[in-house]
C-alpha cells in the first residue's frame, strides 16, 4: 500500500502558497536574450505560455523558442497562447532560429510550436528545417524538440522526429477522465499512441502532466503506468497556474512533500527519470535529460 504525505487541506480560491513564488526577471543576461528574440522575431513559449521560469532560463542565457507563429488552432483551457486561424508560416524561420542560438551560444536547445492542425504536415517540414538548421550552425548544440499532436498523421510525425534531435517531447498535460475539459481536440489514447511509435523509431521520449486541475493520486499512477507502457523515458511534474480568470481554475495547490512523492512513484513504475515539483515545466532543466 501506498503511503500518502498528510498535507493540510488549502481552501480552493487560497492564495499562491510561498513556494510558488518567483523572482522578476532581471539582470544583463536576461537582457540580452530579450534583445536577441526582439531582433530576430522570434517567439518564445516562456512569454506566451507566462512560465514562472522565464526570469531563471532567460537569466542563465538560454529560452525555449516557439515555432510556427503564436496563434495555436487549439482551444485547451490551460493555456496562455493565444487561439485562433493561423496566417503565419514563414519558410525562413529556421534560419532566423539558428542564428539566435548560435548567438546565444546554446548549449541545450528546447523548440516547441503551437497547433497547426490546418496544415496537412502538421507544420513537419517546418520542424525538420529547424532543427537541421541548428544542428549545421552550431553541431555541439543538443536539441529537444517539444511537438504538438499531429492527430495521428504519422508520417508528419516521421518528418518531425528525424532531424537528429537528441530528445522528443510530447505532452500528455492530465489524466485521461480530465481530457475532455481540459484537451477538447485532443484524445489519451492517441498521444499515448504518438509518444510509442516515437520510442519505436528510436528516440529517446519525454512528456509532462499538469498537476492541481482535480485529478486524484490514483490517476497520476494510471497516467504514469499508461506512459511506462507506451515507452516513456522522461516524465515532468509541475503546477497548473491558471493564466487568466478564462482559464481552467486551479483546483489544488500541491505540496512539495506529494511531488516529491509522485517523483518515487513514478521511478517504481519504471520510468528513467522523473522531474517533479511546483515549479517545474517541460523544458525545466531539460539539459538534463539528453543522456537519460
Amino acid at each position: 500500500m501506498i503511503e500518502l504525505p498528510v498535507i493540510p487541506s488549502e481552501p480552493q480560491r487560497k492564495k499562491r502558497p510561498d513556494w510558488l513564488r518567483v523572482k522578476l526577471p532581471i539582470g544583463p543576461e536576461y537582457a540580452k536574450v530579450r534583445k536577441l528574440v526582439d531582433t530576430y522575431k522570434l517567439h518564445t513559449i516562456c512569454e506566451s505560455g507566462n512560465c514562472p521560469n522565464m526570469g531563471e532560463c532567460w537569466g542563465a542565457g538560454t529560452a525555449t523558442f516557439m515555432i510556427l507563429g503564436n496563434v495555436c488552432t487549439r482551444s485547451c483551457s490551460f493555456c496562455a497562447v493565444a487561439t485562433g486561424r493561423p496566417n503565419e508560416y514563414d519558410t525562413d524561420e529556421p534560419r532566423r532560429v539558428a542564428e539566435a542560438v548560435m548567438l546565444m551560444k546554446v548549449k541545450h536547445a528546447v523548440i516547441t510550436s503551437v497547433n497547426r492542425d490546418e496544415l496537412k504536415d502538421k507544420g513537419a517540414e517546418i520542424w525538420y528545417q529547424t532543427v537541421r538548421a541548428i544542428k549545421e550552425l552550431s553541431p555541439e548544440t543538443t536539441i529537444e524538440t517539444l511537438i504538438p499532436d499531429v492527430k495521428g498523421a504519422w508520417d508528419a510525425l516521421i518528418r518531425m522526429i528525424s532531424a537528429g534531435q537528441e530528445v522528443v517531447s510530447h505532452n500528455v498535460e492530465t489524466v485521461e477522465r480530465l481530457y475532455r475539459a481540459v484537451r477538447p481536440q485532443a484524445k489519451y489514447a492517441r498521444s499515448l499512441e504518438q509518444i510509442q511509435r516515437t520510442k519505436e523509431y528510436g528516440q529517446r521520449t519525454k512528456s509532462g502532466i499538469m498537476l492541481g486541475l482535480g485529478e486524484t493520486h490514483e490517476e497520476v499512477f494510471k497516467a504514469m503506468d499508461d506512459l511506462a507502457a507506451h515507452g516513456l523515458d522522461i516524465l515532468t511534474l509541475g503546477q497548473y497556474l491558471q493564466p487568466t480568470k478564462m482559464h481552467h481554475e486551479v483546483i489544488e495547490w500541491i505540496h512539495p512533500e506529494t511531488f516529491a512523492m509522485y517523483r518515487e512513484e513514478g521511478l517504481k513504475r519504471g520510468l528513467k527519470y522523473v522531474e517533479s515539483g511546483p515549479l517545474v515545466r517541460s523544458s525545466y532543466h531539460a539539459e538534463k535529460h539528453v543522456n537519460v
